[in-house]
This record gives structure tokens, C-alpha cells and sequence, in this order.
């Protein structure tokens, strides 16, 4: 080889080094929201949407795109239509004011905003358009209408929301809907406040179709410039039995040109139009408030004052998630599992949210009162889900915000006796079962954050946990729980969701196994005997004939004829709710090794567990079983099962792509499943302040820690090697596959070794 040629190849491989060192170096330097990507979990049932949002906040401006031009409003009762958008589909019909992300029933999605060009069409089956140049970034959404060549752009604040539109040179419109939407109320009332600005109310509720738990949410609404026209629009009815003359372009819908003052009614909406030059811009701002209009315009006016700049609040929003998101450092892992990662951080970070004004004030829940708060007052609380894993990780990462939720949940019970289920903007939905603010209170308790009042907490946690089934809305079929231990088939649900004793019972025995150590710790030590007892009753359950728990009929003998695996597809079972036997038989998170026992032993309870995987009884998107791949770990030996499956689980249900969550993400929870399931730790016992261990994802992941609430300033856990054996580190010392909370916010460094030797 000459030397030239020597010289050519070396300087070939110097410049490949160097390449590559700046790739490294520029993906290194990324900040945390330039990972993020909002469009995973938009389909699949995943439920989430991809538009602009606040860390926790009030507003969310989604695009909504679930209406098609062949589809009419009440499609939304389909499974796919609890969320103003789903990948999938591709016609615009607006922007959407305050939604709900990963939940399974319609509701919110409303106040549409939407822009077109040409004469004014308020009918959503011809106005709405397909799109292209869609991108989306926190705090960021944009996408071109292709009907009307118009740039859609949209940002958020604590409590309003701002959209850019860009116009073709014309005539241009600017449309607000307030018919159509996802929740299941119609109903509107908006004031012509000035040329520029409209105010009113809009009804919501209904959520999971819960008939009696609706609100009022006020909004104001301004454009950026004085239109050329305005006017109202109102849905026509049949008159005389007979259908009224619809206008030939906007189909049933009437428009009220010379009507400038109100409009009330249901599918009521305004209309602005303008002419534009091209490239003009209009914005729309709309402040909200779940108490008055005059908070909603002073929310408005707060967070977006006048002269306020479009560029800056998409700024300011993406400077919020980088400090949010920017708690964890993840090192080593692929792009894929670093987008995934974030994104799953992000969307943990949506649901609680904020509920009062700029002003504190807030409307009280259950009541016609309006209170003010001097800190935050958090809604959205999605407690069946989020109670065994969300409020966890808050209570690590965030607990600056765990401690405002536990403050919000407490003062919930001060204002209508009971501890909240499902509460949504003030209203309990009853939905699904159990009682899972005891598990939250208590857990956050124990991990050494007190800051709130625990003598209201526990009387209202000992009232729901007491009081008989007639009085008791959280508990409704108490009463044969207290009296058997059990619930048998044929008692009243409180969710109206069916017969699901199994279930209901399972979700009352982790909450008074939380709430038996608080009731010792206080000193009301006959009462924590009975919890401990009724936290036993599990056993009740349990068939040696199928090998899985098993609903109970009035008589004391089990259900029969009996398929464990009916339910599996989400079809009515006696006794449990949306899953099957297999989806709940290990769910006794406080009691493993008793269950183990049950079944016959370790190598029993193993190779049953081990079953649920192989033969695909394992549902990644049911709550009661996601917490089973960390049972292994229960069993010295066994431990390699939970971090081999907790990788498999990975791998295959959470992707960087639009179906890249497993189903429902219910408000976060499975987004919080994957955060600590990436980061090698998850707690798999609510209530109990302990972690089980598996292998993190990334070589590195530093977590800093709140000083206000930890002593150490960061965590940093680390791995070393790659296949068969692990073993855990805490700061030099050996320890075993679980960890309690003090330890880990007590250590500096936990560090996973990794050997080839055989498993």
C-alpha cells in the first residue's frame, strides 16, 4: 500500500471518528422535550393526543379529527371516540378546548375552533378538511388544511390556549362550534362581548355515562383582529313534524347574521369573517374557567396579556416540559428507548391537573360553593388506575405535586365527606371500583411526605372503610365483605358497570391492608386487627378446581360452570370487570407469598405465573396485572423472570409510533408503568413504601431529587455487563431485589452488575 493511499485511509477513518463524535455529541445534547413525541399512543386505544398542554395544566388545544364526512356526532359513543383524535383518521374539523388523555369514555373534547376561506359553511360535514405537514412538539401542534391551504398552528398556557392561523389571500372565516365535541351535552350559551371577543358556558359531563354528573365550564374567547362580518349559528329543529327548510350549503344549521347579542341553545356556535392578504395572520386566544366567565377573561388576561407574542408562549410551554421532563437523565439506551422513554415521562405529567383560577378560586366538589386554594387545587383523578403506579412516581420525582394532590383529595372529603374515585372538575363518576385514595394517602404518608392534614385524611378513609353499604356511595356491597370477607355474585355494583364482586372485593383488600398499617401507627389498634383480617379474605376466593380465584354465589359455593379465560376479551363475566380470572388471580399485591402458599408452593405459584406469559393471558393494558411481572422477584432465583419479561413487555407493546402504548393509557399509568420499568424499579404493592428491582434499560439515569423533601441530591442508577445474572449494588453494599423508599432517596448510587454466568 503506497503511502498516499495509507494517508487517504487514515485520514478517512479520522474523519469517521470525528463524524461520529458530533453525531454522539449532538444527540447527547438534545434537550428532553426534543425526544418527546406526542403522536405515540394516538391509536391502538391508546387515547392520548398530540396537541399543545401544560405539565399538569388546565387547557389542552387538540386537534379533532374523530368526525368524518360520512360520520355523525353520536359515532362517539364507539370505543375509539374517547379522545378528540385518533392517527388513523384525517379530517379536521377543529381544535378542541380542554381534553381528557388516555381515558376509555367520551367526554370534554369541545369548543371547536376551526378556519376556512370562501363562504361561511358551519356545517362540520362540509367544512371540515383532510390535512398534511402535521408536527408536534410539548406545548407545540401544527398541520396545514388542505382545503383551504391554511397554516393551523396551536399553543397553550396554565389556562388558555393560543391558535395561529395563516390565510391564502381571500376571504377568510374563523368558526367557533360548540355543538359537537366528545362529551354527550350539547348545550351552550355565548354573549357577543365586543367586536373581538365572545364569553359564555358549555355544558359537560355524563363521563361513562354517569347522567347526573355534569358542569359548566366558562369560557372567553378573542380574535387578533376586527372581522369584515360576524354573526351566531343554531342547529334547526323539525317544526310542525315536519323539517325545516335547511339552507342549501350549511344543511340544518341556521345562521344569525343581525342577531349580535346572544345565542343559548343546543349546537349553537359563532361565527368572524375576514379579509385576508396572504400570509396574513389571525390568532384566537380562549381563556377558560371552571368557575365564572369573569375568571375565565381574567385567566385569559393573566397568561396571555396584551401584546403577548405567539413564538413566546410556545417558548415559555417548552421551556416548562424541559424542566418537568428534565427530573431524569437517561444514558446508553437507543434512540427508540430514549423517545419512548420521554414520551412516557411526558405523558405521565398531563393528568392531575390544575382546577382553580388565577385568583385561587375553584368550585368545591359536589357543591354549589365556590372556595379559594392558596396553593394548587388539583382534578382528573383517575385513582383506579393511577393509585398503583402514577401517584408513586410523583410522589419520587414530583413530590412538590404529589403533596398538592394529596392536599386536593383531603380537602375533597372536607367538602362532601368522602375521599374521591373518579373525580372529574369537581364531580365523583363513581367509575370503576374499589377504594384507591386510601392506597395513595397512605403510601405518600410513609414515604415521609406529611405536609397535609392526616386526622381529615383517616376519618374519611375510616368513614368509607365503615359505614354500611346503604349510606356508603364508595363502598355500596361493604356489607357481605365485612360480614363473609367476600362479596358474592348478586350484589349491587356502584359503577353500574355489572356483576363484578371479584373485582370489587380485590380492590377493598389492598386499600385496608394500607389503611390497617396507618389505623396501628395511629394507635386504633382493634380497628387495624380488623383490617388486617378483611385484607385476608382473598383467600375466600382462591379454587384449587381452576386454579385461579373464582366468583362466589350467594350460597357460599363457587360459580359453575366456570371458564377462567372468559373475559379475556373484554366481553361480560360474572365477577370480574374488563378482564378475566387470569387477569386478576394474582392480584393480591400484599399478600404474594400467602397466594404462593395457596397454590401449592414456589414452584407452583412460578410456573402458574409463568403460564399467564407463555400461554398470552398476560393483558400489558389491564391494570390489575400489570404489576406481574415483579412477583417473580418475590422468590430467591426466580428474579431473571422479571427482568427478562419486564424486556419482552417493552420490546414489543411500547414503540416510538402512533400505536406504540398497549391500550388505554389511563391518564398516564401505563406511561408511568414503562418510566419506572425503564429506569430498573417499580412498586408493586400500593401503600407499601418499597420498590421491586429489575434491570434498567439505560447504563445511566440520573434522577434529581427534590431538596425540599430528600436529603440526597440526586440518585444515579447504573448497570455494568450484559446477560444471564444480576446482581444490585446500593452504594457499594449488596443488597437484594426489593428496596424500600428511604434507602433508595437515602443512596447516592445503585448500581446493576451483570454476568454471563448461567441463569
Amino acid at each position: 500500500m503506497t503511502f498516499q493511499r495509507k494517508f487517504m485511509n487514515m485520514k478517512r477513518a479520522l474523519l469517521w471518528v470525528v463524524s461520529s463524535v458530533l453525531v454522539f455529541a449532538a444527540t447527547s445534547a438534545k434537550e428532553p422535550v426534543e425526544w418527546v413525541n406526542p403522536f405515540i399512543g394516538t391509536t391502538n386505544f391508546g387515547t392520548t393526543n398530540p396537541g399543545a398542554v401544560m405539565p399538569n395544566g388546565l387547557m389542552s388545544v387538540s386537534p379533532f379529527n374523530v368526525m368524518g364526512s360520512d360520520q355523525n356526532r353520536f359515532d362517539k359513543d364507539a370505543r375509539w371516540w374517547s379522545t378528540p383524535y385518533d392517527n388513523t383518521n384525517s379530517f379536521f374539523t377543529g381544535f378542541s378546548h380542554v381534553n381528557l388523555s388516555g381515558v376509555g369514555c367520551p367526554e370534554l373534547g369541545s369548543r371547536l375552533v376551526m378556519a376556512t376561506t370562501g363562504d361561511v359553511n358551519v356545517d362540520y360535514h362540509n367544512y371540515g378538511t383532510t390535512y398534511t405537514d402535521e408536527y408536534a412538539t410539548p406545548g407545540f401542534y401544527r398541520l396545514r388544511l388542505s382545503k383551504y391551504d391554511i397554516l393551523a398552528e396551536a399553543t397553550a398556557t396554565m389556562r388558555s390556549g393560543r391558535i395561529r392561523f395563516t390565510f391564502p389571500a381571500g376571504k377568510g372565516n374563523i368558526l367557533l362550534n360548540l355543538g359537537e365535541g366528545l362529551t354527550n351535552e350539547s348545550g351552550a350559551t355565548v354573549s357577543r362581548i365586543s367586536d373581538t371577543e365572545v364569553a359564555g358556558c358549555k355544558l359537560l359531563g355524563t363521563f361513562c355515562y354517569n347522567s347526573q354528573a355534569v358542569f359548566p365550564i366558562y369560557f372567553v374567547m378573542r380574535v387578533s383582529r376586527t372581522p369584515q362580518a360576524q354573526g351566531f349559528w343554531k342547529k334547526q329543529r323539525l317544526m310542525h313534524g315536519v323539517e325545516a327548510e335547511w339552507d342549501k350549503d350549511n344543511g340544518k344549521y341556521k345562521l344569525y347574521p343581525d342577531f349580535g347579542k346572544q345565542m343559548s341553545g343546543d349546537d349553537v356556535g359563532v361565527w368572524y369573517t375576514f379579509d385576508t392578504s396572504a400570509n396574513e395572520q389571525i390568532e384566537v386566544s380562549v381563556g377558560v374557567s371552571f368557575v365564572s366567565v369573569e375568571n375565565a377573561r381574567l385567566n385569559l388576561s393573566t397568561e396571555q396579556p396584551e401584546g403577548s407574542d405567539f413564538d413566546a408562549l410556545r417558548n415559555s410551554a417548552s421551556a416548562a416540559w424541559n424542566d418537568m421532563l428534565g427530573r431524569i437523565k437517561v444514558e446508553g439506551g437507543t434512540d427508540v428507548q430514549t423517545t419512548v422513554f420521554y414520551t412516557a415521562l411526558y405523558h405521565t405529567l398531563i393528568h392531575p391537573n390544575i382546577l382553580q383560577d388565577v385568583n385561587g378560586e375553584y368550585p368545591a366538589m359536589e357543591s354549589h360553593k365556590i372556595l379559594r386554594t392558596t396553593g394548587n387545587r388539583y382534578t382528573v383523578f383517575s385513582l383506579w388506575d393511577t393509585y398503583r403506579n402514577l401517584h408513586q412516581l410523583m410522589t419520587l420525582i414530583y413530590p412538590e405535586r404529589q403533596i398538592e394532590m394529596v392536599r386536593s383529595m383531603v380537602d375533597m372529603s372536607k367538602e362532601w365527606g368522602w375521599l374521591p374515585k373518579w373525580e372529574l372538575f369537581g364531580r365523583e363518576t363513581f367509575t370503576m371500583e374499589g377504594d384507591p385514595a386510601i392506597p395513595v394517602i397512605v403510601d405518600t404518608w410513609r414515604k415521609g411526605l406529611t405536609d397535609f392534614d392526616i386526622d381529615a385524611a383517616y376519618i374519611a378513609m375510616k368513614k368509607s372503610a365503615d359505614t354500611a353499604g346503604k349510606s356508603n356511595p364508595m363502598r355500596p356491597d361493604i356489607d357481605p365483605y365485612i360480614n363473609y370477607g367476600y362479596i358474592p355474585l348478586g350484589f349491587f355494583a356502584g359503577d353500574n358497570s355489572g356483576d363484578n364482586s371479584v373485582s370489587h372485593a380485590l380492590e377493598y383488600y389492598v386499600a385496608d391492608n394500607a389503611l390497617a398499617w396507618l389505623a396501628e401507627h395511629r394507635g386504633d389498634k382493634e380497628f387495624a386487627c380488623e383490617l388486617r383480617k378483611r385484607a385476608s379474605g382473598w383467600k375466600h376466593y382462591y379454587s384449587p378446581e381452576s386454579g385461579t380465584l373464582r366468583p362466589i354465589n350467594p350460597d357460599g359455593s363457587f360459580l359453575t360452570p366456570f371458564n377462567p379465560r372468559q373475559g379475556e376479551n373484554f366481553e361480560p363475566v360474572p365477577g370480574f370487570h374488563e378482564g378475566s380470572a387470569w387477569n386478576y388471580t394474582f392480584y393480591v399485591p400484599h399478600d404474594v407469598k400467602g397466594l404462593a402458599a395457596k397454590m401449592g408452593g414456589r414452584r407452583a405459584f412460578v410456573d402458574k405465573l409463568q403460564k399467564v406469559f407463555d400461554d398470552g393471558l398476560y393483558d400489558p393494558a389491564n391494570e390489575p396485572d400489570i404489576a406481574y411481572p415483579y412477583l417473580f422477584s418475590y422468590f430467591k432465583g426466580e428474579e431473571w423472570r422479571t427482568w427478562q419479561t419486564v424486556s419482552e413487555i417493552l420490546d414489543k407493546y411500547y414503540k416510538n409510533a402512533p400505536d406504540g402504548i398497549p391500550g388505554n393509557d389511563d391518564t398516564g399509568t401505563m406511561s408511568a408503568w414503562a418510566v419506572f420499568s425503564m429506569i430498573g424499579l417499580y412498586p408493586d404493592v400500593p401503600g407499601v413504601p418499597e420498590y421491586t428491582l429489575t434491570v434498567p434499560t439505560f447504563d445511566k439515569i440520573t434522577i434529581k431529587l427534590n431538596s425540599d423533601y430528600y436529603h440526597t441530591e440526586s440518585l444515579i442508577i447504573e448497570k455494568s455487563g450484559n446477560a444471564k445474572k444480576c446482581n444490585v449494588l446500593l452504594d457499594g453494599t449488596p443488597i437484594g431485589h426489593r428496596i424500600s423508599h428511604q434507602k433508595l432517596v437515602n443512596g447516592k448510587k445503585l448500581l446493576f452488575t451483570i454476568d454471563s454466568r448461567k441463569k
